[in-house]
């Protein structure tokens, strides 16, 4: 059960973010292009310095905790994922603070349900 360790924890984070897009109405996944432009790039750099510490033996990554699946490089497939799944639960996260920084600041309008605005 170990070598699904870090699946675990990046479902975990998936799991914790998610509800944020249809709860809260974030709309990143419905802009998915501009989230593409946003983690690609950074996840392709890490991507890459991964590959080269691990070819120097710099980094390692414990094979009791991946299921075993690694690219050309030697990257986990665990890791690539890391380099998605972190960065879009960000910016789910960070979209919704400021979604709910942006209602409260509007005169008259809250988060649904909230009634804090409603003059009744």
């Amino acid at each position: 059960m170990r070598h699904v360790t870090y699946l675990a924890v990046l479902a975990g984070c998936l799991f914790g973010a998610a509800w944020l897009e249809p709860f809260l109405r974030v709309k990143v996944l419905r802009r998915w292009r501009l989230l593409v432009a946003a983690v690609l790039p950074v996840a392709t750099i890490f991507l890459a310095w991964d590959i080269a510490a691990v070819a120097v033996g710099h980094w390692s990554f414990d094979p009791e905790q991946i299921i075993g699946l690694r690219l050309p490089g030697g990257v986990p497939i665990e890791e690539v994922l890391f380099f998605l799944v972190v960065p879009i639960c960000a910016v789910l996260g960070f979209e919704a603070v400021r979604g709910v920084l942006e209602r409260r600041r509007a005169p008259g309008v809250g988060l649904p349900g909230d009634r804090s605005g409603d003059p009744r």
